[in-house]
Protein backbone atom coordinates (compact mmCIF):
# COMPACT_ATOMS: atom_id res chain seq x y z
CA UNK A 1 0.00 0.00 0.00
CA UNK A 2 1.29 3.41 -1.27
CA UNK A 3 0.99 6.53 1.41
CA UNK A 4 -1.19 9.46 -0.38
CA UNK A 5 0.23 11.97 -2.29
CA UNK A 6 -1.36 14.45 0.24
CA UNK A 7 0.64 13.32 2.92
CA UNK A 8 2.97 14.94 4.79
CA UNK A 9 6.73 13.96 4.67
CA UNK A 10 8.03 12.30 7.75
CA UNK A 11 6.17 9.21 6.82
CA UNK A 12 8.32 9.08 3.33
CA UNK A 13 11.24 10.21 5.66
CA UNK A 14 10.95 7.33 7.90
CA UNK A 15 10.28 4.51 5.68
CA UNK A 16 13.36 5.18 3.46
CA UNK A 17 15.76 6.04 6.76
CA UNK A 18 13.88 2.47 7.68
CA UNK A 19 14.42 0.64 4.50
CA UNK A 20 18.38 2.00 4.15
CA UNK A 21 18.77 1.05 8.15
CA UNK A 22 17.66 -2.99 7.00
CA UNK A 23 19.73 -2.47 3.88
CA UNK A 24 23.32 -1.60 5.86
CA UNK A 25 22.33 -4.44 8.55
CA UNK A 26 21.93 -6.93 6.09
CA UNK A 27 24.85 -6.20 5.09
CA UNK A 28 26.94 -5.84 7.95
CA UNK A 29 25.60 -8.50 10.46
CA UNK A 30 28.40 -10.42 10.16
CA UNK A 31 30.56 -7.53 11.13
CA UNK A 32 29.03 -7.41 14.31
CA UNK A 33 27.88 -3.28 13.12
CA UNK A 34 24.30 -2.25 14.11
CA UNK A 35 22.82 0.59 11.76
CA UNK A 36 22.35 3.08 15.10
CA UNK A 37 26.43 2.64 14.88
CA UNK A 38 27.77 2.94 11.87
CA UNK A 39 27.31 7.07 11.26
CA UNK A 40 29.77 7.32 14.28
CA UNK A 41 32.42 4.87 12.79
CA UNK A 42 32.31 6.20 9.67
CA UNK A 43 32.88 9.83 10.86
CA UNK A 44 35.57 8.43 13.32
CA UNK A 45 37.51 6.98 10.66
CA UNK A 46 37.35 10.00 8.46
CA UNK A 47 38.33 12.80 10.99
CA UNK A 48 40.57 9.83 13.10
CA UNK A 49 41.78 11.47 16.33
CA UNK A 50 38.23 13.08 16.47
CA UNK A 51 37.32 13.81 20.63
CA UNK A 52 33.81 12.64 21.80
CA UNK A 53 32.69 16.62 22.52
CA UNK A 54 33.30 16.83 18.58
CA UNK A 55 31.06 13.51 18.20
CA UNK A 56 28.00 14.78 20.19
CA UNK A 57 28.14 17.81 18.66
CA UNK A 58 28.27 16.75 14.78
CA UNK A 59 25.47 14.03 15.46
CA UNK A 60 23.84 16.61 17.99
CA UNK A 61 23.53 14.14 20.74
CA UNK A 62 24.24 14.24 24.53
CA UNK A 63 27.88 13.24 25.68
CA UNK A 64 26.57 10.16 27.41
CA UNK A 65 24.51 8.46 24.49
CA UNK A 66 27.99 8.87 22.80
CA UNK A 67 29.80 7.60 25.42
CA UNK A 68 27.33 4.48 25.48
CA UNK A 69 27.63 4.03 21.92
CA UNK A 70 31.54 4.39 21.75
CA UNK A 71 31.78 1.62 24.64
CA UNK A 72 29.92 -0.60 22.23
CA UNK A 73 32.28 0.29 19.17
CA UNK A 74 35.70 -0.34 21.71
CA UNK A 75 33.91 -3.16 22.70
CA UNK A 76 33.51 -5.06 19.30
CA UNK A 77 37.27 -3.78 18.49
CA UNK A 78 35.85 -1.47 16.04
CA UNK A 79 37.54 2.00 17.86
CA UNK A 80 40.60 2.87 20.37
CA UNK A 81 39.86 5.49 23.10
CA UNK A 82 43.28 7.03 23.84
CA UNK A 83 43.71 9.13 26.94
CA UNK A 84 45.08 12.73 26.00
CA UNK A 85 45.43 15.27 29.27
CA UNK A 86 41.45 15.72 29.93
CA UNK A 87 39.95 14.12 26.63
CA UNK A 88 39.72 11.06 25.05
CA UNK A 89 40.85 10.38 21.20
CA UNK A 90 38.88 8.26 19.15
CA UNK A 91 40.75 5.94 16.38
CA UNK A 92 39.49 3.42 14.30
CA UNK A 93 41.42 0.01 14.30
CA UNK A 94 41.99 -1.66 11.42
CA UNK A 95 39.05 -4.18 11.93
CA UNK A 96 37.14 -0.60 12.50
CA UNK A 97 38.72 0.86 9.18
CA UNK A 98 37.86 -2.39 7.04
CA UNK A 99 34.25 -2.20 8.32
CA UNK A 100 34.11 1.87 7.66
CA UNK A 101 34.84 1.10 4.10
CA UNK A 102 32.50 -1.77 3.79
CA UNK A 103 29.86 0.53 4.97
CA UNK A 104 30.67 3.37 3.29
CA UNK A 105 30.64 0.94 -0.19
CA UNK A 106 27.05 0.00 0.52
CA UNK A 107 26.15 3.74 0.99
CA UNK A 108 27.16 4.15 -2.40
CA UNK A 109 25.28 1.05 -3.57
CA UNK A 110 22.27 2.44 -2.10
CA UNK A 111 22.86 6.25 -3.60
CA UNK A 112 22.82 4.21 -6.83
CA UNK A 113 19.28 2.39 -6.46
CA UNK A 114 18.15 6.09 -5.74
CA UNK A 115 19.36 6.66 -8.65
CA UNK A 116 17.75 4.23 -11.28
CA UNK A 117 14.31 5.78 -10.50
CA UNK A 118 15.70 9.80 -10.86
CA UNK A 119 17.47 11.82 -14.09
CA UNK A 120 20.53 12.71 -13.02
CA UNK A 121 18.91 16.03 -12.35
CA UNK A 122 16.07 14.96 -9.96
CA UNK A 123 19.13 13.38 -7.93
CA UNK A 124 20.74 16.46 -7.75
CA UNK A 125 17.72 18.77 -6.71
CA UNK A 126 16.97 15.39 -4.03
CA UNK A 127 20.56 15.73 -2.85
CA UNK A 128 20.98 19.26 -2.41
CA UNK A 129 17.56 19.74 -0.88
CA UNK A 130 17.79 17.50 1.58
CA UNK A 131 21.30 19.22 2.07
CA UNK A 132 19.80 22.29 2.68
CA UNK A 133 17.23 21.29 5.29
CA UNK A 134 19.96 20.04 6.92
CA UNK A 135 21.69 23.11 7.06
CA UNK A 136 18.61 24.62 7.65
CA UNK A 137 17.02 23.04 10.72
CA UNK A 138 19.78 21.41 12.26
CA UNK A 139 23.40 22.48 12.02
CA UNK A 140 22.53 26.10 12.03
CA UNK A 141 21.01 27.43 15.72
CA UNK A 142 18.18 29.55 15.05
CA UNK A 143 18.84 33.70 16.01
CA UNK A 144 17.68 34.68 19.36
CA UNK A 145 17.23 38.31 18.29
Amino acid sequence: MALEDNEITAPFISLIHREHAKYINENVKEDGLSFGLHPLLIVIDKKDGISQEQLAEIFHLNESTVARNLKKLEEKGFIERIKDKRKKIIKTTPKGKKTAQKVINHDKIWDERLKENLTDEEYETFFKTLKKICEKLIWTKPSTT
